[in-house]
């Protein structure tokens, strides 16, 4: 049991030293890519709630 968990944590390190880290500009970069498109996501998906929203008031109450 023990060799086997010696033997996990050796490749997990081998493994870990073969990642090619991105950059610091590219993260950066894909930060601001994902926090844009969330922004972009969340304005429309509220804008097309709130449309509904007031779709659905003018249809049920009149």
């Amino acid at each position: 049991m023990a060799n086997r968990l010696i033997s996990y944590f050796r490749e997990s390190r081998d493994e870990l030293r073969k990642v090619v880290w991105p950059s610091r500009k590219q993260t950066v970069n894909d930060t601001i890519v994902v926090v844009a498109i969330s922004l972009f996501v969340a304005v429309f998906l509220g804008s097309l709630d709130l449309l509904m929203n007031f779709g659905l008031e003018k249809l049920v109450v009149k």
